[in-house]
């Protein structure tokens, strides 16, 4: 009966047999691994869903602020639009008065414009042409360095640093000079060569 001992002890265990330890050691880490990967997809997808929320967010908020940007400057012209309107209400038929009340409303634009970040672009005859700021209309002869403003047809305006419509100016040009024999770049020069 002795052998008949070990041959019992090395046979396998019955199914549903009280031998658990062995095999709660060897499932445990993996059990703890697998708890520990659900926990980190669990947070993965948390924190995708805050980052698609936040974008959604800041794409709403963008829409909104674009919607609404020009709130500021239109708070700004309605006393403008209210003196305009003031004015066509009138039936004066003084024209000074009808002047100084186009002058007052132009102050009112002017400083709507300038609380906007809006500003007249400098064009003055003489000053140096700038095609960034300027747009040349016509070059003409002038008593005038040449590339200078030399008129101003249309005033210009900038938003901050951008500009929003240049200055329409004329710019002076080099005043042509006659043709003749003492004339090195003449068309009669060119000819007897």
């Amino acid at each position: 009966m002795s052998e008949a001992e070990p041959q019992s002890e090395k046979s396998p265990p019955e199914p549903g047999a009280a031998d658990p330890q062995p095999e709660v050691t060897a499932q445990d880490p993996l059990a703890q691994a697998r708890a520990k990967a659900e926990e980190h997809r669990e947070a993965w997808l948390r924190a995708l869903a805050d980052a698609d929320n936040a974008r959604k967010r800041a794409q709403a908020e963008i829409a909104q602020a674009r919607k609404f940007a020009a709130e500021r400057v239109v708070e700004d012209l309605l006393p403008v639009m209210d003196s305009l309107e003031a004015a066509l209400a009138q039936d004066s038929g003084d024209p000074a008065a009808v002047r100084a009340g186009v002058e007052l409303t132009r102050k009112q634009l002017l400083g709507a414009l300038e609380k906007a970040g809006v500003s007249a672009i400098n064009a003055e005859s003489g000053q140096k042409f700038d095609p960034y700021r300027h747009q040349a209309m016509a070059a003409v002869e002038a008593d005038q360095e040449p590339n200078t403003v030399h008129a101003v047809l249309q005033k210009g305006y900038a938003l901050h640093d951008r500009v929003v419509r240049p200055a329409l100016v004329t710019v002076a040009k080099a005043k042509a000079v006659e043709n003749g024999p003492g004339n090195p770049i003449s068309d009669s020069n060119l000819e007897s060569n």
